[in-house]
């Protein structure tokens, strides 16, 4: 069959539906349309990835006029220069025209070119005033905790430490998992049913801090477990827990 259409890649990568029989046959014989499904999957990673990221504070008015006055005077007709004096003799010359043209652009682009620069560093002490005297937020309290060790096929060595904030968000730190061909998953389990929450992924740090389901009740769903996944389009655990750990308060 053809190569697949990117469109189609993309609804796959981000895992909107399922490949067919005909395209999982093709994803395995062509390696040009199984690259890009997986440059695709990890661009939807690293966009998951900055959800949490905060935007900088938006610069002071002052900054802006100060840009606007000095493109304005940048944009200003230059004043013109005072004429060449007589010379005595009539000796050959070339023509003044093109001897000023390249002086006359260049101070018309010098205040532009100041402008610029100084709207940069007005903007970039303005953003690190604003995270000096910006107060630090208190950390937030830890409401219940879990120490994560081995499980299943994991390596003896594997362990980490979960934490709960009173602000809703899970930290987790991690050490000694195997390398993965795929990515590593993040679940709240409930032991009594087995019913889960899918969290969020680790990738390929061993700290991250990632918001909790607002609906999950911890006192049910208090096991901990990271499995390892694979870009498969399936959202189901797969049933390979490396990590498991019992919150308590």
């Amino acid at each position: 069959m053809p190569h697949l259409e990117h469109d189609r890649l993309v609804f796959l990568a981000l895992g909107e539906t399922a490949a067919d029989a005909a395209e999982s046959g093709h994803l395995t014989d062509c390696p040009s349309c199984s690259a890009e499904l997986e440059t695709l999957r990890h661009v939807g990673w690293l966009g998951a990835q900055t959800q949490d990221l905060a935007d900088l504070p938006e610069p002071p008015e002052h900054v802006w006029q100060r840009i606007v006055s000095e493109l304005d005077a940048a944009a200003a007709p230059a004043e013109p220069s005072a004429p060449p004096a007589p010379t005595p003799a009539p000796v050959p010359s070339v023509p003044v025209p093109v001897a000023v043209r390249p002086r006359r652009r260049a101070r018309r682009w010098a205040p532009l070119v100041t402008a610029l620069a100084a709207a940069i560093a007005g903007v970039v002490g303005t953003v690190t005033v604003v995270r000096l005297v910006t107060p630090a937020e208190p950390d937030p309290d830890v409401v219940a905790s879990a120490a994560l060790a081995a499980f299943g096929d994991a390596p003896a060595d594997a362990a980490g430490q979960a934490r709960v904030f009173d602000d809703g968000r899970l930290h987790l730190h991690v050490s000694g998992l195997p390398r993965a061909a795929g990515y590593y998953q993040v679940w709240l389990i409930d032991p009594d049913t087995m019913q889960m929450f899918p969290v969020g992924t680790l990738a390929d740090t061993a700290d991250v801090l990632m918001p909790l389901p607002t609906n999950v009740d911890l006192d049910a769903y208090r096991l901990v477990d990271v499995s390892a996944e694979e870009y498969d389009n399936d959202p189901t655990h797969s049933g390979q827990s490396l990590l498991r750990g019992t919150l308590s308060g």
